[in-house]
């Protein structure tokens, strides 16, 4: 679960690379941000890649930081 996060700097910025490239649609937005799912995530990478901004994490790479981004992430799924 949460294969990968999605933080801060993608706040404001929403850009949608990473929605283009996304094969099965799992990143929604939010208020402020881009999710990905965690259940729909495949977990290909493509949209990690394609980030403008660097936003994308893997779970264990994480910034500690940034690691509110996680809870925020569940809290938009209700998980």
């Amino acid at each position: 679960m949460y294969e990968y996060v999605i933080t801060q700097p993608c706040v404001g910025v929403k850009d949608k690379a990473c929605t283009d490239v996304c094969p099965v649609e799992c990143i929604y937005e939010g208020d402020d941000q881009f999710f990905i799912h965690p259940d729909e995530c495949i977990c290909c990478g493509a949209c990690f890649s394609v980030c403008p901004v660097d936003a994308i994490y893997q779970l264990g790479d994480v910034p500690q930081e940034m690691s509110s981004y996680i809870k925020k992430a569940r809290d938009f799924f209700g998980v």
